[in-house]
């Protein structure tokens, strides 16, 4: 029930977006005309049209989208002689007599003569075909869950519950301007002048639509942008996590669990099965990570530091390794990274997440520290609060007897993609490119598990991306189809981060970057050269960008010279 009333209230404030200026033209078309026989019919078919393209959009492949833009043109051509009939009453006697034939006439010369609810339900069904709301946070979360839960009557009434909050506010928009006008017809007798005004409205909005500005120029140029509001109303609705305990040294550490079964992972690597009972006696850090995770990658350094700086001070640290992506389940993809990333303590594969549901856990990176007698006393989600963690690890050693711990605390100096982020509030947030999670995507619709012909538009706005080139966009990756491929993204960080894996044979993908159109030179990544040449050889991260001063606003480009690059998530430090 709340995220049917928050999909309401997200309908009902589209109106104070940009995105509905080029529809409201066809809206107030037949604001002088009795509401119930013209502008509820035409809300109604708007509605539900566009829950049914959303639906088929979220679900489907590019024949849903090929489908949808058939549909949009047929729809541009009827409402752009729906203009012409406004501008012209002879041109209307004209156009409409074949329509008057079949009963389903465009327009009428009176307000009495044939109001046909059929006619305007057809007007509200052509405009529900070119409606392309801004996806703003409600939106765009309604969209996620379409196209992780599939067909289903539930996605189908969250879509059209949101058309039906954007039709009341419209309904209402429309009973107030068909009074104005109904009043600017009686005091100025200027009837057949707000008529031809409207005609021009109508042709301008098939215009707009026609040349991408409603979900362009007018989504990248929010005056009245909702997004703020609205992600207050998710977040109302939407409880955040509970907030992590602050400890400090010497502190009494509460009981908050038991330590689980180790028994569902689905193999172990560095050591021998571990089981709950034979590390009675030890001390336990848990780290759930998986080895594309760049926050996870952030906290290895410490991790590695306290496995080595008190492993023979009755310490055992467990690395369980959850995957994100379908690649990470691959044993030999972890035991490559795990070598790679000087990984030497016990790894459990936790492929069917058994492990990590018997934590309940919900977090990479996310640390649980267990005492000897198998109580979980502390936890630590994400990065940071090193020190804390590691006052914990002494407390508890100090409460199984241990004495004579080394001093200090563990200071690794990490290089490269495991130096610690830049600590900027405003850097880019995680960004999948999977259509499962995809957001601010700026270059229109995306065909799911279909190839299609994307472009870059001609301007991003900051956190926007955008794919150029012939790709196949999955549920968590998209595929280059053909060479010369390329990914845009508007961002800002003093790194960037893209998990990459080459073509399906192994075959290696050349790549080349750019910064502002220019070669990275000092910003460059490790995975990078001065030139902003590398090459994807193996499924995981690479560090594309490394600002050398600041963390400013950049346009990063990838080009991908050789075809079948497997590109799932960016992030950013």
């Amino acid at each position: 029930m709340l995220v049917l009333i928050l999909a309401y209230l997200g309908g009902v404030l589209t109106i104070l977006s940009p995105c509905i200026l080029p529809v409201l033209p066809f809206v107030f078309a037949r604001a002088d005309r009795p509401f119930m026989r013209n502008g509820l019919p035409m809300l109604l078919g708007m509605a539900l049209t566009f829950a049914l393209v959303a639906t088929l959009a979220a679900i489907g492949g590019g024949w849903a989208i090929r489908a949808n833009q058939y549909g949009r043109i047929v729809a541009m051509i009827v409402l752009a002689v729906l203009g012409l009939t406004l501008l012209s009453s002879h041109l209307a006697e004209w156009i409409s007599r074949p329509f008057v034939a079949l009963g389903n006439k465009l327009t009428q010369r009176s307000d009495t003569e044939g109001d046909s609810v059929w006619s305007a339900a057809g007007l509200g069904v052509a405009t529900g075909l070119l409606w392309a709301p801004c996806a703003g946070p409600i939106l765009g979360l309604l969209l996620t869950g379409a196209a992780l839960n599939g067909a289903s009557v539930q996605t189908t009434l969250l879509l059209l519950t949101y058309a039906a909050g954007a039709a009341t506010s419209l309904a209402l928009a429309l009973v107030v301007g068909g009074r104005v006008f109904s009043l600017m017809k009686r005091s100025l007798g200027a009837g057949e002048w707000v008529r031809r005004m409207l005609g021009v409205l109508v042709l301008a909005g098939v215009a707009a639509i026609a040349l991408g500005m409603d979900t362009g120029l007018l989504t990248r140029v929010s005056l009245a942008s909702t997004s703020s509001i609205e992600q207050k109303l998710i977040d109302a609705v939407r409880p955040a996590p509970a907030p992590q305990p602050a400890v400090k040294a010497g502190d009494p550490l509460p009981i908050e669990g038991e330590l689980p079964s180790l028994a569902g992972a689905t193999q172990w690597l560095n050591s021998a099965p571990l089981s709950a009972q034979s590390l009675r006696g030890k001390v336990v850090l848990v780290d759930f990570w998986t080895y594309s995770c760049i926050n996870c990658i952030r906290s290895l350094p410490y991790v590695r530091g306290w496995a080595d700086k008190y492993k023979d001070h009755g310490l055992v640290v467990i690395g369980v390794h959850a995957p994100e992506f379908a690649f990470e389940k691959e044993p030999q993809n972890v035991i490559k990274a795990v070598k790679d990333l000087g990984v030497d303590y016990p790894v459990a594969l936790d492929n069917e997440y058994s492990i990590w549901k018997g934590f309940n856990n919900e977090y990479w990176p996310a640390h649980y520290f267990i005492d000897a007698q198998g109580h979980i006393r502390h936890h630590h989600f994400g990065e940071g609060e090193y020190d804390q963690s590691e006052d914990v690890i002494r407390q508890l050693l100090t409460e199984a007897g241990q004495k004579n711990l080394p001093g200090g605390y563990v200071q690794p100096g990490a290089q490269g993609a495991e130096a610690a982020s830049s600590g900027d509030a405003q850097r880019s947030p995680e960004t999948y490119v999977g259509y499962a999670r995809a957001e601010n995507f700026a270059g229109g619709q995306v065909a799911h598990d279909d190839a299609w012909n994307y472009r870059v538009p001609s301007t991003l706005m900051a956190n926007q991306w955008a794919l150029d080139g012939h790709w196949t966009v999955r549920e968590e990756s998209a595929r280059l189809d053909q060479a010369n491929g390329r990914i845009v993204y508007r961002f800002r960080g003093r790194d960037l981060h893209l998990v990459l894996g080459p073509s399906s044979d192994g075959k290696p993908v050349r790549f080349r970057v750019t910064i502002d159109g220019k070669a990275p030179s000092a910003d460059h990544g490790m995975d990078t050269d001065a030139e902003g040449n590398g090459t994807v050889t193996s499924q995981r991260l690479y560090q594309l960008v490394r600002q050398a001063a600041g963390t400013g606003e950049r346009t990063f480009e990838i080009t991908f010279l050789d075809p079948g690059v497997q590109a799932y998530a960016f992030t950013f430090g």
